[in-house]
């Protein structure tokens, strides 16, 4: 059956109309929520490595415009150095989309590929999803408490050297899908950011050297065919261990359950009926 589209995707001016009242409202919610946000930077890099990660600048992504990810490039240089040195201390809250703000032209955003309506298509500023995606892989490799987060409801893309658990990014689309984590530790954190040549890494930093670690893992994972729609499932779980106690682990739980539809052939996959995957 055919999705039926949304008013706002019938008629632009009443999507551009939502957003605006959304983001509206999300600044009032930064006005009286009585959050500490974390503002303040250091160039001084914290003593201890929680984790490190890079991901790579220009993927294939299907037939996608290439000069797409070129742009990319830029967006993720001007929004990263926004983010850069960021201290988050104990109660704080890091907001990606307060300390990167709205992605403009006259910041020096160019069109970039992003996700929505259930297509690729351009937008400014599109791709810094690559940062936060980064980002949220540190955190949840560390005590961070993460209380804000969205990821994409669909898939677009075959995997090109993916790296990472499927569904285990943060999207983000300013301001009011944000992607946010509170400090509710007696220590302080930083995020570093920086750009090789064919890489955007970062690092999550910390001011006293903890006795345990996370291993962040997939289960479950599956390509799906219901009634001639494709769907991917996984779930994302994370165990705790004693850095210097042979790994012992302390607890593992469950992060994330993830089911999006696909909009591309996966090579391997299960067809199942409707009925059976609303019994699961």
């Amino acid at each position: 059956m055919r999705k039926r589209k949304l008013i706002s995707q019938r008629h632009p001016i009443l999507y551009f109309i939502a957003v605006w009242a959304r983001r509206v409202q999300r600044k009032a919610v930064w006005l009286f929520d009585n959050k500490k946000y974390s503002t303040a930077k250091s160039t001084e890099k914290l003593p201890f490595r929680i984790k490190k990660h890079q991901s790579v600048l220009l993927k294939k992504l299907g037939e996608n415009n290439m000069q797409l990810q070129i742009n990319k490039v830029t967006n993720l240089k001007i929004a990263a150095a926004q983010i850069n040195s960021i201290l988050i201390r104990p109660k704080e809250t890091f907001s990606f989309c307060k300390l990167v703000g709205l992605p403009t032209v006259k910041k020096g955003y160019l069109p970039g590929m992003e996700l929505s309506f259930g297509e690729a298509r351009a937008g400014i500023g599109g791709g810094i999803c690559q940062i936060s995606n980064l980002i949220h892989w540190l955190v949840i490799h560390s005590p961070l408490t993460v209380n804000e987060r969205y990821h994409h409801s669909f898939d677009p893309f075959p995997d090109d050297g993916r790296v990472l658990p499927f569904g285990s990014g943060a999207t983000v689309f300013y301001n009011y899908r944000d992607y946010q984590f509170t400090n509710n530790t007696p220590y302080t954190f930083q995020i570093n950011l920086w750009f090789t040549d064919k890489c955007l890494e970062g690092e999550l930093r910390i001011d006293q050297e903890l006795d345990f670690a996370y291993h962040v893992f997939e289960k479950e994972h599956q390509f799906l065919k219901i009634d001639n729609q494709f769907f991917r499932k996984n779930e994302i779980w994370r165990e705790k261990f004693l850095k210097f106690q042979g790994g012992k682990v302390l607890e593992t739980e469950l992060l994330t359950k993830n089911f999006a539809r696909v909009t591309y052939t996966p090579v391997e996959y299960i067809e199942i009926s409707a009925d059976q995957n609303t019994a699961d």
